[in-house]
């Protein structure tokens, strides 16, 4: 039987989410926009989700951020990222995009964001 991955510790603070916009490196890609940042004090990367009224209602919202969290569990998994924290904020397409093409752009923009 496979082994559960765990998913990535969580933002849950507004000043968090406020700090990382402020001084993080931001990348937009189809589905989502990515903020990042280095140099937390955490041994583990952290992760933070956010989707606005914008996008739709809260079901809309709610599925945004599922597909969002998925995605940063399995594409995180693989990767050790000491310190890093990152904010993934849903776009209108995230609910409705092919998962694999989200799961895919999310892993593009890591490898931007830390290279």
């Amino acid at each position: 039987m496979a082994k559960a991955q765990t998913p990535p510790a969580r933002l849950t603070r507004r000043a968090e989410f406020l700090r990382l916009a402020a001084r993080g490196q931001k990348i937009a890609k189809h589905g989502f926009v990515l903020q990042a940042a280095k140099g937390g004090q955490e041994e583990a990367v952290r992760v933070g989700y956010t989707a606005t009224k914008k996008i739709g209602n809260a079901v809309i919202r709610n599925r945004a951020k599922r597909r969002l969290r998925e995605a940063a569990r399995l594409v995180l998994a693989g990767r050790p990222m000491p310190g890093v924290e990152l904010v993934l904020i849903a776009r209108r397409e995230t609910g409705d995009m092919e998962f694999s093409r989200l799961k895919q752009n999310f892993a593009k923009a890591l490898d931007e964001v830390l290279s």
